[in-house]
């Protein structure tokens, strides 16, 4: 009855009566269709349902999402109870209520299909990303419709040679989907860097900090229409580390660890403890309690504002069970996603999350020097590698030379006998040409990673000059603000990194 006395109203306003042409019929089409839109309406997810804040109704709806991240440890045949582990972690994904649930190290594409299947009820939408000799190891399980998927391999993974360690088979990328929750969209990331090994002899520190560098790079430039960006992986990285501080400082990413209201799980929000039992103890020297590698980094919109309502990590070996469900502590944080509608147009720089001033961009300034310097050490590491490789392939194809132009001496002086027993000289040959191909390869493996390293290097050559830049014409515009009174602090700066 409100619906049409709403509607009698609206046409006596419009036409001064009902007009002739609205008959009966007319008003049973509005009916179904209201009916209609009110039963759609009903079919949304309970998860998606908007929560309206009492203080800020007119403007703003809020969504709450629920996301976990872990790193699996699973290589088949050599990680420690890997089937009895991810059928742990099937049946703890199965029973949580989590919106998204990002994984690493699931090295088998059979360990993903047995999580697909088991969350299959729960989680309609999952992608695998495949990379590398054995895969990226990268997974993505949804509630939400993922509507799109782009993985970036980095350019710089570890070493061949280095088997034992193995990074450089596992493909280490970063994986996107594009998914819808309710009426935002979220850019949602999941990857997996390179290991440290060696606290104080870290030779892989020039990868780990380009693939940090080609992370925020993929992250800014991708993420530039999304209402949400939301980031979930194992760094390898502490919390203060260059790789860190340059990932977050550039894309204004913030840790969900740092910004929630309410945390539970281990000390300090570590995810590498020495009491996991798979974990060697002295890997984590001079941290003996742990080391915290393991994020969920989140960042808003100027549309949208983000918040960490509470986060937790699992606390070493699962009740019931001798042993945890990875040689990684698992994360889980609820964000709280709201949609802003601006009153005015002036709103939108109170809006931005990531505005620059003098401070941050002096700041930013410092971070992207030591990078820089970092990635030298590793150029000039890489070039004295690459020479080495090249004297030694020299002098193998000096030694095969020699060889034959030993072979030839029978050919050449008629009735002379092989000076070498054959058996000693075909060995010899065989050890040269191996000495030759393998240093062919290293040469050029070298190579390659020398210009990966110059490349990244230019890179951030012209992004420490445009920073500097920003940060002379900050300074300049400073007087004129207030030519009398100088600032007593810095003020909002011009630049934002998502331009």
């Amino acid at each position: 009855m409100c619906f049409i006395r709403l509607l009698h109203h609206h046409f006596i306003n419009l036409y001064g009566g009902i007009p002739p042409w609205f008959g009966s019929s007319c008003l049973i089409v509005l009916l179904r269709r209201l009916c209609a839109s009110v039963f759609t309406c009903s079919e949304t997810p309970s998860s998606l349902v908007p929560i309206h804040s009492s203080a800020s109704m007119a403007n703003a709806d809020s969504v709450s999402v629920r996301i976990f991240s872990l790193n699996c440890w699973g290589i088949r045949y050599l990680s420690k109870h890997c089937p009895e582990r991810y059928r742990m972690l099937g049946q703890l994904l199965s029973k949580e209520n989590h919106d998204l649930i990002l994984l690493q190290e699931v090295w088998s594409e059979k360990d993903f299909l047995y999580l697909k299947q088991k969350l299959a009820s729960s989680h309609l939408h999952s992608h695998y990303f495949k990379s590398g000799v054995i895969g990226s190891g990268l997974a993505i399980f949804s509630k939400h419709r993922i509507h799109d998927t782009f993985l970036y391999r980095y350019s710089l993974n570890g070493y061949p040679y280095m088997a034992h360690h193995g990074d450089w088979f596992g493909g280490k990328a970063v994986a996107m989907a594009v998914i819808s929750l309710g009426s935002l969209t979220a850019n949602v990331y999941v990857t997996h860097l390179h290991a440290e090994y060696s606290r104080d002899k870290d030779s892989y520190l020039p990868h780990r900090v380009v693939q940090a560098w080609e992370l925020q790079q993929f992250i800014r430039h991708t993420s530039v229409g999304a209402d949400v960006v939301i980031l979930g992986g194992d760094l390898n990285m502490h919390p203060q580390d260059l790789g860190n501080r340059l990932l977050r400082s550039y894309t204004g990413l913030r840790d969900a660890y740092l910004e929630t209201a309410k945390f539970d799980g281990c000390e300090d929000g570590i995810t590498l403890i020495a009491d996991n039992p798979f974990i060697c103890k002295n890997g984590l020297a001079p941290f003996e309690k742990g080391i915290r590698i393991d994020y969920i980094l989140f960042k808003g919109s100027p549309k949208t504002g983000i918040h960490c309502d509470s986060m937790s990590t699992t606390k070493g070996s699962v009740p019931n069970h001798p042993f945890p469900y990875s040689d990684h502590e698992a994360l889980t944080a609820q964000l709280r996603l709201e949609s802003h509608v601006p009153a005015e147009a002036g709103d939108d720089r109170q809006l931005k999350t990531h505005n620059f001033n003098a401070g941050n961009l002096a700041e930013l300034v410092d971070i992207m020097t030591e990078a820089r310097t970092e990635v030298k050490v590793g150029l000039h590491c890489a070039e004295r590698m690459r020479y080495t490789a090249a004297r030694t392939g020299v002098m193998g194809l000096a030694l095969l030379f020699l060889e034959l132009v030993i072979a030839a001496v029978p050919w050449l002086a008629l009735g002379a006998e092989q000076p070498f027993p054959s058996t000693s000289f075909y060995l010899l040959a065989a050890l040269c040409f191996a000495i030759l191909l393998t240093t062919s390869l290293l040469y050029i493996f070298y190579t390659m990673e020398v210009k990966s390293l110059q490349g990244a290097e230019d890179q951030m050559r012209l992004a420490v000059g445009s920073l500097q830049e920003k940060l002379r014409g900050f300074h300049a515009s400073q007087p004129l603000s207030d030519p009398q009174k100088p600032p007593e602090g810095p003020g909002p700066g011009a630049f934002d990194p998502e331009e």
